[in-house]
């Protein structure tokens, strides 16, 4: 374990004397930025936080119910003086720590939520759950709020050192897996009075991009209501199932006639408990996605299938439980322009053989090209072709509220299935160490970009402030809808006592 620590450590040390890609020119840096990669660069902290992150991935605690992993996350900044704010939006898992005072405020999302059903062994290139059926990080939370951590404790040290002005916020954003929490947080005014908000991603590579990307979506569970009967003698009752299923039918036959950029899934959450029971209640689980432009008529129509299904039916939509509702994201070109300096500046971490040799045997058994670890950070992703949908984040809503950008940093093995035991063993572990400690390099970095350079903050309000006339923010969530807080709760009680076992020690 020591070898395994010095390597990890002694490969950041060495990239850390900070060259860009062009030329491999030594870059001067100014002192308050020094003082962020210098603190990064140490060697307690990069175990520090990558002991955090493996003790995350460890607990894989699905959304809503992250309370080993926030209170981690808690208490590390609380630790280090930053005033912490909990259980906000109606979310126990959410929080807002804040160090500094005065203006400008710039924010640091973070996420730690798991998936279900992704147990798998860290740096295990074959699938080898540490418990069968369990919860695992297949999307990398575990390094991302903690990416963010480290990165706003970087700041407070510059902040403390220089006596720079301006505030430091994370903002601990529970269940995006489920896309949840920012929609309430939004609501709540929590962003309220922040000038910019840098987000991250754990990836395989190292960049950032800007423009429109990601679909808009709404969650939403459909309870229909019947009456019991005995399945032999079912003309007497009406079938809550039946309903469900029609509705399947019906937005099956939909899709023809939606847009392309459309995505549309689901699950039955209850259909019954015995065939010979007619089921009188019955609710299955929407995800509807679209462009922020036709998201909302397509789910009024899904809700039309709903109603034509409880009518063919004789039974009642009982409920339509909107458990949250997305934009895209809109990233801020010059906050991105910004974001890629320091992700150049940092680079790309150094790799070792046996970090290849792992993720060329990754590779192999998920039948993807054997390249290794990525060499290069990327450059500059920029808007190019139309909108064909795609996956979601609740991010979106924050970079229509605050100019915002997204820093994906490396760490995962290329060509790896997201949601899947290929990143769920790639985010733990050495690279994963490494690709969160360049990912928080960047993230502090920018953030002491733009608190001392008000000539780089005011590019980024600039443009916001044009964008917002053309796009302004109208939040999609229903008045009625609340955190769904009891989410998970069920498959966490069935799973945590047999994880306990298997949690590290984030000492």
């Amino acid at each position: 374990m020591q070898k395994f620590k010095f390597f990890i450590i002694l490969s950041i040390i060495i990239t850390s004397t900070f060259y860009t890609n062009a030329g491999n020119k030594k870059k001067e840096i100014y002192p308050e930025k020094k003082t962020v990669l210098n603190y990064l660069a140490l060697e307690e902290t990069v175990e520090k936080f990558g002991k955090i992150s493996d003790a995350i991935w460890s607990y894989a605690e699905l959304g809503m119910q992250e309370f080993k992993s926030a209170g981690l996350l808690i208490k590390t900044l609380e630790n280090e003086g930053f005033t912490v704010e909990k259980g906000l939006a109606g979310i126990s898992t959410c929080f807002v720590a804040s160090y500094g005072s005065g203006e400008p405020v710039i924010g640091l999302l973070g996420e730690f939520d798991a998936l279900p059903m992704l147990s798998q062994k860290g740096r295990v290139p074959y699938k080898d759950p540490v418990v069968e059926g369990a919860p695992g990080h297949g999307c990398g939370h575990n390094t991302m709020g903690t990416a963010a951590i480290a990165a706003a404790i970087a700041v407070k040290k510059a902040i403390d050192k220089h006596n720079i002005k301006g505030t430091v916020k994370v903002f601990g954003s529970p269940a995006e897996e489920t896309l949840i929490s920012r929609p309430y947080m939004v609501r709540a005014g929590l962003f309220n009075g922040v000038d910019a908000v840098i987000d991250n991603h754990s990836s395989s590579s190292f960049g950032t991009r800007y423009g429109v990307y990601g679909s808009a979506m709404y969650s939403t569970i459909f309870t229909f209501k019947g009456k019991t009967a005995h399945g032999a003698s079912a003309w007497m009752g009406n079938s809550a199932l039946d309903a469900v299923e029609l509705m399947n039918v019906a937005t099956n036959y939909l899709r023809e006639h939606l847009h392309y950029s459309h995505r549309m899934h689901y699950v039955i959450v209850n259909g019954g408990e015995a065939p010979n029971v007619v089921p009188d209640v019955a609710s299955v689980w929407y995800f509807v996605r679209n462009s922020d432009k036709n998201v909302e008529e397509m789910y009024e129509k899904v809700i039309n299938c709903a109603k034509a299904a409880a009518l063919a039916t004789g039974t009642e939509l009982a409920e339509i439980k909107c458990l949250t509702a997305i934009h895209q994201r809109h990233a801020n070109k010059a906050a991105a322009e910004l974001i890629q300096k320091n992700i150049e500046l940092v680079g790309m971490p150094e790799w070792t053989e046996e970090e290849n040799q792992f993720a060329r045997e990754l590779q192999k058994n998920i039948n993807v090209k054997e390249t290794g670890m990525p060499e290069k950070v990327s450059s500059l992703s920029v808007p190019s072709g139309p909108f064909v949908g795609g996956g979601s984040s609740d991010v979106g809503d924050i970079t229509l509220i605050a100019p915002t950008a997204t820093i994906n940093f490396p760490g995962g093995v290329p060509g790896h299935i997201s949601h899947h035991w290929s990143s769920v063993a790639a985010n733990y572990g050495s690279t994963a160490w490494k690709g969160l400690n360049a990912g928080a390099k960047a993230i502090a970095a920018s953030a002491v970009d733009l608190m001392t350079r008000p000539e780089e903050l005011k590019k980024l309000k600039d443009e916001f402030e044009e964008y917002s006339k053309e796009n302004p923010y109208r939040l999609f969530l229903p008045d009625e809808s609340q955190p769904p807080t009891d989410l998970n709760a069920q498959l966490m009680s069935k799973w945590r006592e047999a994880m306990e076992q298997y949690y590290n020690n984030p000492e």
